[in-house]
This record gives C-alpha cells, sequence and structure tokens, in this order.
C-alpha cells in the first residue's frame, strides 16, 4: 500500500469511526483510523458502509477539532447531526464525499467543507452559516429553507440545485455555476453574484436586495 493509499483509507475510516461512535473524541477516532491503516495490507475495495447516524450532539471536548477531511460519507444518515466547532475547532470535512448523504436539519455552522461532494444530498432546512463550501460540487443537492448566510460558496457548483427559501443573505456566490437552480422566494440580499452563471435559474419572489450581479450570466426567470 503506497503511502497516498494509506491516507486515502483512514480518511473514510475516521468518517466511519465517526458515524459509528458519535460521542468520541475527534483525537480517538484519528489515532484509531491510524493505527488501523498503519496494519492494512491493501485498501478495501468497497466504499465505507453507512452507520449510525449523529443526530444526537457531540460530547464538548475541549479542542476537539473534528477531522472528517476527504472522508467518505456517502449515503449517510446524518439527519439533524451537529458538526459545527466554534472558532479553531470548527469540523474539517473539506474534500469529504456526502454524495446523497441525508443532512435535513444538520447544523454546519463554520464547517470547512470547501471541495466537498454533496451531489444529491439532501440538506433541507440545514444551518451552513459561516461555512467555506468554495468549490463544493452540489449539483442536484436539496437546500430548501437552508440557512446559508455570510456562506462562501465562490466557485461552488450549484447546478440544479433546490434553494427554494434558503437564506443567502451575505454569502460569497461568485464564480459559482447555479445553471437551472431553483432560487424561488430565496433571500440573496446582499450576496455577491459576481461572474456566476444563472443561467435558466429560477428567482422567481427572490429578495435581492444589494445583491452585485455584475457580468453575472443572467439568463434566469425572475417574477
Amino acid at each position: 500500500m503506497t503511502d497516498h493509499e494509506r491516507a486515502e483509507h483512514a480518511a473514510r475510516l475516521r468518517g466511519l469511526l465517526c458515524l459509528s461512535c458519535p460521542d468520541a473524541p475527534a483525537g480517538a477516532l484519528e489515532l484509531t483510523a491510524d493505527a488501523i491503516t498503519r496494519c492494512a495490507v491493501r485498501v478495501p475495495a468497497g466504499a465505507v458502509p453507512e452507520a449510525a447516524d449523529l443526530g444526537r450532539p457531540r460530547q464538548p471536548y475541549s479542542a476537539d477539532r473534528l477531522n472528517l477531511c476527504c472522508a467518505d460519507l456517502r449515503s449517510a444518515n446524518l439527519t439533524g447531526a451537529d458538526l459545527s466547532h466554534a472558532d479553531a475547532y470548527r469540523a474539517d470535512l473539506s474534500g469529504a464525499d456526502l454524495t446523497g448523504a441525508e443532512l435535513s436539519h444538520a447544523n454546519l455552522t463554520g464547517a470547512d467543507l470547501s471541495h466537498a461532494t454533496f451531489s444529491g444530498a439532501d440538506l433541507t432546512d440545514a444551518n451552513l452559516s459561516h461555512a467555506t463550501l468554495r468549490h463544493a460540487k452540489m449539483t442536484g443537492a436539496i437546500l430548501r429553507d437552508a440557512a446559508l448566510t455570510d456562506t462562501a460558496l465562490r466557485d461552488a457548483l450549484l447546478c440544479g440545485a433546490d434553494l427554494t427559501g434558503a437564506d443567502l443573505t451575505g454569502a460569497d456566490l461568485t464564480y459559482a455555476d447555479l445553471t437551472g437552480a431553483d432560487l424561488t422566494r430565496a433571500d440573496l440580499t446582499d450576496a455577491d453574484l459576481t461572474d456566476a452563471v444563472v443561467t435558466r435559474a429560477d428567482l422567481t419572489s427572490a429578495v435581492l436586495t444589494g445583491a452585485a450581479l455584475h457580468d453575472a450570466a443572467n439568463q434566469c426567470v425572475v417574477e
């Protein structure tokens, strides 16, 4: 097993351990994943299976940053999960694969989700305020009534995403691709959509007060 394969295997294991042991300290999860990986001869062929959910709040371990960077969380049940951490201890899910995951009502406030994949994921009523979603892949994601206040969505791929009623107040959507997205009744007050692609996006009844739409590809539906 190469060092790169070992690192990928450890990342997948962190996702599985976090789902299986939601109350364990993040450091213990990381050490356990590393210990298992050191003894592995080859990378398992299958994806990390879905395990228990993270519906219960995690224990408030101090200085306990949750490291789920590049974790395999495809189709995981994270309904109501609390993956938010304050300041330096916020959750790191950068590069994580959450394709088809159930994240409705999840708390991802301030989480690092840059380069993460949420294609087809359900984030209905999730709180993503102040989260970092730069370069995130969210094609077909359901974000109905989600809180995305002051969220960094620069270069995010949101093609066909359902953002009905979402709160995008102050969100950074520069260079984001919103082709075919549903932004009906979305609040885009003071959002930055400079150079964003909004071709065929539905902005019916959307609030655009103070929104920056400079140079945006604005072939969209607005009523």
